[in-house]
């Protein structure tokens, strides 16, 4: 049986229904919010139903939306499912595989990685997503993710690569004119650069013995290389990664005493993890990642 509807205004109506409003749904498909909306219209217009309802700044599924939601999951499972076997029986080395993993990590680490796949296997096509948010393996978002969390669904596969260390960095000219921090009090003198939430980024801070004021952080970016490149600015000090401030010379380590360790997952599906292709990729993510 066919199903007259394009699937990619189906797509388009399960992620708003999933996300509760278009701007985060384009997000999710990497689309714009306005091409979006008009695969949503064209969609109720080729039904002849409402199916959403502005609710304040979201959106809400009305009756007809919610029946057609349930059966909409439905196809998408079972196309995901489908998908996912057809790679994971694919023996060819070609094609495109998507890594995705933090702004910062995919600018500057991920570009050894990616040589040496390249070397290794020509005729693939790369895809870096770059994003802080955590992308969807289940729904294809992408073939393979590193994070900073080990993932709880049974259908994926983790392999812990190694427990990474942040500490705080500032630049050489903002030390020459602020001051080094020698102790932990001396921090409550200095501006820092946020890194998204503010409030979460202190209450996070001082779960670590880091006590801030909010009021110390005056600029800041969800983007980790923004916030990176204020930094560097001499803006205010800010928490990295060692690996990623190992590649800024004039970037300054503050009280190493005051380190973050965290985990660095590297996670796929597990239909596709037998995938020869998508095996050498995560193998050599693996070994670079490893090395840092």
């Amino acid at each position: 049986m066919s199903y007259p509807f394009d699937w990619n205004r189906m797509r388009g109506f399960l992620a708003t229904a999933d996300e509760g409003s278009l701007s985060a749904a384009a997000r999710v498909l990497g689309l714009t919010q306005p091409t979006l909306s008009r695969q949503i219209a064209a969609l109720e217009d080729e039904l002849g139903l409402m199916l959403f309802e502005r609710v304040g700044r979201g959106l809400a599924l009305t009756a007809a939306g919610r029946e057609m939601h349930r059966h909409v999951r439905d196809m998408g499972a079972a196309a995901d499912r489908v998908a996912l076997t057809a790679l994971g029986q694919s023996q060819t080395i070609e094609g495109v595989v998507r890594i995705t993993a933090s702004d910062v990590l995919s600018a500057v680490l991920l570009p050894t990685a990616v040589g040496r796949i390249r070397a290794l296997a020509p005729n693939l096509v790369i895809d870096v997503i770059a994003a802080n948010d955590l992308r969807d393996l289940m729904r294809r978002e992408a073939d393979i993710a590193i994070r900073h969390v080990r993932p709880d669904q049974p259908d994926l596969v983790a392999r812990l690569i190694c427990e990474a260390r942040a500490c705080l960095f500032a630049s050489r000219d903002y030390l020459a004119t602020r001051g080094h921090p020698q102790s932990l009090e001396d921090l409550g003198r200095h501006d820092f650069i946020s890194l998204g939430d503010t409030p979460r980024m202190v209450a996070y801070l001082r779960e670590i013995g880091i006590d801030l004021d909010e009021r110390q952080f005056r600029v800041g970016s969800e983007n980790g290389l923004v916030g990176w490149a204020l930094a560097k600015a001499g803006l205010g000090i800010v928490p990295m990664d060692e690996a990623i401030a190992k590649h800024s010379p004039d970037m300054v380590r503050i009280l190493p005493q005051t380190s973050i360790n965290f985990p660095i997952w590297l996670t796929t599906h597990r239909e596709i993890h037998t995938s020869p292709k998508i095996r050498l990729v995560f193998d050599v993510l693996a070994e670079v990642l490893a090395q840092r």
